[in-house]
């Protein structure tokens, strides 16, 4: 006969309810233990240097040996090396600042500009901390410096250069504290800063306006092409259906009895062209290269600064989508920004396809510089400009590094050889002068 089972009582609920928590408790409890584990683990890596690891293989080596086979000197030798690790681990107590901050002097400079950071560490409350070594990045280098001890209310305050001897974006920091020992069994990094980011910018010269000549007036050049609606008049025509009624001219369609309306010439909006050649086989050496950046980019900042509309283009790899990449014109930071990106590649796309490119893509251009090096050569250049669509004035600058300024026409292009930066102004005010 088969019976119910018996209810559980007050104290097998208790035992029950004890157990599960103390079965909690304990799940709980490994996984800390295992977390914490984790954690020490990952800090240990990070610390210990391959030497460090290499000594503490050692001395566990030794000691094995040792003890194993009764000898006295490994054991000697074991716990030697365990007590120089012991020691070294002392080095990578406390941190030595309380806080620690770069700055930057400027963000943005001219290539052979000075350009500083300043390292600023204090201890403004706590107790007394200990000197250590300080790193900055700066570029492909780092810079050392030696932070004293601090006591409560101290301050290192230090200035070091950062060199600008060549165009690009120089990484900065981030600054990080370093506690190692003298044997570099142990090293600690901390890192107290973002980096930060200084932008050397390409020389650029002071060229004079670009519309006196170069570029015509600022609502745009008239045309050749008719319209019925614009700003230049050019004649009177009969009325044609479709014709907007605004433009009829009334008086002389009272003289002939018939309607007569204006009829304009096109007008367009002057838009500059800068196109910088990134063929690396254009450039006899990097000098070419940098003067013709400079270049395009004092064509490109007098645009801005003049309010004028301008296209800035270089050459795009063969690998990518396109044959030219158009850089950002906003500001002249904004362009001086990216300018300091740019690079002569040996896979850029060849002057006369980008030109090409850039006469299909981009609309109202009335005046073109390209901008490229000594061993393209003028019919290269020639070449490119009979590419761009037709009406548009070109300039080609040859840029080389030890060459004689000229100016010369070939056909309907003009084509300056510039061997310094400041050649480039003389030359751009005589073609206006023409």
């Amino acid at each position: 006969m088969s019976h119910a089972p018996t209810p559980a009582g007050p104290r097998d609920r208790a035992r029950e309810g004890a157990l599960a928590a103390g079965i909690a408790a304990a799940v709980g409890g490994g996984r800390r233990l295992t977390a914490g584990a984790v954690r020490g683990g990952r800090w240990v890596r990070g610390v210990v240097t391959p030497v460090g690891w290499a000594v503490a293989g050692a001395a566990v080596v030794a000691l094995v040996v040792g003890y194993l086979f009764g000898w006295l000197e490994p054991v000697l030798i074991g716990w030697g090396l365990a007590v120089a690790a012991a020691v070294a681990s002392l080095w990578l107590i406390g941190r030595g600042a309380a806080s620690i901050r770069l700055e930057l002097s400027t963000p943005r400079v001219a290539v052979g500009e000075a350009a500083s950071a300043r390292l600023v560490a204090e201890n403004p409350a706590g107790r007394r901390l200990i000197g250590l070594i300080v790193e900055v990045p700066v570029g492909g280098r780092i810079v050392e410096r030696v932070l004293p001890a601090l006591s409560r209310g101290g301050r290192f305050d230090e200035t070091f250069p950062i060199p600008t001897e060549r165009r690009g974006v120089v990484a900065v920091g981030p600054v990080r504290t370093v506690r190692a020992d003298p044997l570099a069994l142990v090293r600690r990094e901390i890192v107290w800063s973002d980096p930060e980011v200084l932008h050397v910018h390409p020389r650029i010269a002071p060229v004079e306006a670009l519309s006196s000549g170069l570029i015509r007036d600022l609502e745009g050049a008239p045309t050749r092409d008719l319209t019925s609606s614009d700003i230049a008049f050019h004649a009177l025509r009969e009325y044609q259906p479709g014709d907007d009624r605004r433009h009829i001219h009334w008086r002389s369609s009272a003289k002939t009895g018939t309607f007569m309306v204006r009829q304009f010439e096109q007008t367009r909006r002057s838009r500059l062209l800068v196109l910088l050649d990134l063929d690396r086989s254009a450039y006899r050496d990097d000098a070419e290269f940098e003067l013709a950046v400079s270049v395009a980019g004092s064509v490109g900042v007098r645009a801005i600064r003049d309010a004028r509309t301008v296209a800035f283009v270089v050459s795009a790899a063969r690998t990518g989508g396109g044959a030219f990449d158009e850089l950002p014109t906003v500001s002249r930071d904004r362009l001086l920004d990216a300018l300091c990106l740019v690079e002569a590649d040996d896979r850029a796309a060849p002057l006369p396809d980008v030109a090409r490119a850039v006469g299909e893509g981009l609309h109202g251009l009335s005046l073109a510089i390209i901008a490229t090096g000594s061993a393209r050569g003028v019919a290269a250049v020639r070449q490119a400009a009979v590419r761009l669509p037709s009406g548009i004035e070109s300039i080609g600058v040859l840029c080389t590094a030890d060459g004689t300024p000229s100016a010369r026409q070939v056909g309907a292009l003009t084509v300056f050889r510039v061997g310094r930066l400041d050649d480039l102004r003389s030359m751009l005010a005589r073609s206006a002068a023409a």
